[in-house]
Parts: structure tokens; sequence; C-alpha cells
């Protein structure tokens, strides 16, 4: 062996203790960034900043939320991505970038899987379709009998978004071809435009309009849980209306950049569930209609979901005629 290469391989002995010693202590100084690619006052937001005093205490450092918005999530998780693998920068990882924009978009800045450690899933978030309260469209065949002969025109948060995969499937599942997309930059806007009477629809995650479902300011013809959501009973799944492909969510999830050592990842693994046990955290997952799981998805577990989803959505994508040109 050259006299180098010994060099070299002394040098990598010294290293592989040093970084194992580091990890086996870690965290040994603080703060730990748990970054939000979404702004402040969502369901990413929310679920971090439950979290993130939960996960200091059992850390013994200090746990910050730093939301990173933008191009839908891509920008906030691209910079996850790019950070080092030390156990101080988490993602609040999620469906819509992962899976949808994984499953849509012809150009992505990483790739889902490889480029990160994924640990564990927080919550699900079924979707719900929604109809003003006066909408003639009372029930779900209603609505997808009326797109097969006018049009229907439902609103989203965006091309490629979980909820134009949604109304796609819908709409090949349905044999509705008139069950017109309109996109729109975000939840909000389209919400707004429904409530104004400029569209027919909105597919959303049901947890940023429980208020609204309660209130009677919205209506819900289905929601996509396996079977009805004990907060709100009233609502049918799309499964029991004859369309069980409709059924899924959008989950968020804990993960870091890859090749975060193991020892780390492990100890994060274990203490998601133990967190999500907690009966203060599980009564606002409660309370936002999260989709409730007895036994968290972590580990490899994890990661084998997020290659099943994205395999199923995009075969969707395909189907649809659904391309983010990036």
């Amino acid at each position: 062996m050259k006299r180098r290469d010994l060099l070299a391989a002394g040098a990598a002995s010294l290293i592989a203790p040093w970084a194992h010693a580091q990890s086996q202590a870690w965290p040994t100084r603080g703060p730990i960034r748990l970054i939000c690619q979404f702004p402040p006052g969502g369901l990413v937001d929310t679920v971090a900043r439950l979290i993130a005093p939960h996960l200091q205490q059992a850390l013994s450092q200090t746990v910050l939320v730093e939301n990173r918005p933008g191009a839908g999530g891509l920008v906030g998780t691209d910079f996850a991505a790019r950070q080092n693998p030390d156990g101080y920068s988490l993602l609040v990882s999620h469906a819509s970038v992962h899976v949808y924009a994984t499953a849509t978009r012809n150009k992505m800045p990483f790739d889902a899987i490889t480029d990160f450690t994924h640990m564990a899933m927080l919550v699900e978030a079924p979707m719900v379709l929604l109809v003003r309260p006066q909408s003639p469209l009372r029930t779900l065949a209603d609505y997808v009998a009326a797109a097969r002969v006018k049009p229907v025109r439902y609103g989203s948060s965006g091309i490629g978004s979980a909820n134009h995969l949604f109304g796609e499937m819908l709409k090949i599942e349905g044999n509705a071809p008139m069950h017109d997309h309109v996109p729109y930059q975000g939840s909000a806007p389209a919400l707004a435009e429904l409530l104004g009477g400029q569209i027919d629809s909105v597919l959303d995650p049901i947890t940023t309009n429980v208020d609204q479902l309660k209130g009677g300011s919205l209506r819900a013809l289905a929601v996509s849980t396996p079977a009805r959501l004990p907060g709100l009973p009233d609502i049918p799944t799309f499964a029991e209306a004859g369309f069980p492909s409709l059924t899924g969510s959008q989950w968020l999830g804990l993960s870091a950049p890859k090749g975060l050592p193991a020892p780390i990842a492990q100890r994060l693994t274990t203490l998601m569930p133990e967190i999500l046990a907690r009966p203060d955290i599980m009564k606002r997952l409660d309370d936002l209609q999260t989709l409730p799981r007895k036994a968290p998805v972590t580990g490899a577990e994890f990661n084998k979901l997020i290659e099943s989803q994205i395999n199923t959505w995009t075969a969707v994508a395909r189907r649809a005629k659904v391309e983010v040109i990036a």
C-alpha cells in the first residue's frame, strides 16, 4: 500500500469513531431547527409548533420552528435537503412535496427518497369535497351525475397538487368528463371563489375547514377516510359512495437530510410515537380531524409507504395527463 493510502486509511479510522461518538452524544448544542416548507398558520406550522416543545423537553435542547415557504413547499424542502446531516436541521416533510410534486413535475430539485432520512409519519390529513351550503348538489352521486352532463368546476391549491389529482381521479372513476379543474395559488383563494359562487366545489384537506363545516358556512359531500370521522359523522366517505380508490390523505412526517447518523435517526424514530401519544397532542390532532393511528408509521415502513404512494399517484398523473413543467 502506498504511503498516501496508508495515511488516508489512518485518517478514516480516526474520523469514524469521532463521528460515531458525536452522534451518540447528540445533541450537545442548540438550537435544533424544525424546518417548515409552508407559511405560519397552516397545518405544517401548527403541527411543528405542537411537537417542538415536547421535542425540546425530551432532548434538553432548544428547538426552533423555521418557516421557509415558496414554490408549493419545494423551497423549504430543498433547503432542508442541503443542510448538514448532523441532527440539528430537521424537516416536517409533506406528501404534497414528496409524493404529489414528485408524481407530476418533470424535474425535481431533489430525490424524495434518497436525499432524505425519513423517520416517522406525524399526522394524516384526509381530503374533503366542499360545496356551498345552498348548492343544489346534495350528495356525491348528484355531484358526479352533474359533471357527466354539464361543467362542474372544482378548485384546488394548484396544478399537480393533491387536491388536483384527487379531482382527476374522481373525474376518471366517475366517468365525469365535465369535472373541470380550476387551479389557484393556494386553498384560501379557491375557498373564497367557492363562497362567492365562481366555482362549484373545492377539494381540500379537512384540517383547515373543520370550523367552517361545524359552523355551516361550508358543506361536505365526501371525505377520503376509510370510515367516517367520529368528530364529523354526517360526512360520508368516498368509498361508501362507490369510490374506494379515493381513500387516502396528505401526511406530514419527520425527516432529515440524507446521511443522518443511525443513532440519531433511531433516537428520533423512537421518540416521535411517544410524543404523539401525549394527551394534549392527541386532543389537538383530534380537534383538527387528522386520521387516528394506533401505531405511527416509522423508519423503513415509512420509506416504503412514500415509495408506494409515489408509484400510485404517478400512474394517476400519467392517466390524467397532468404534468408540471419545471
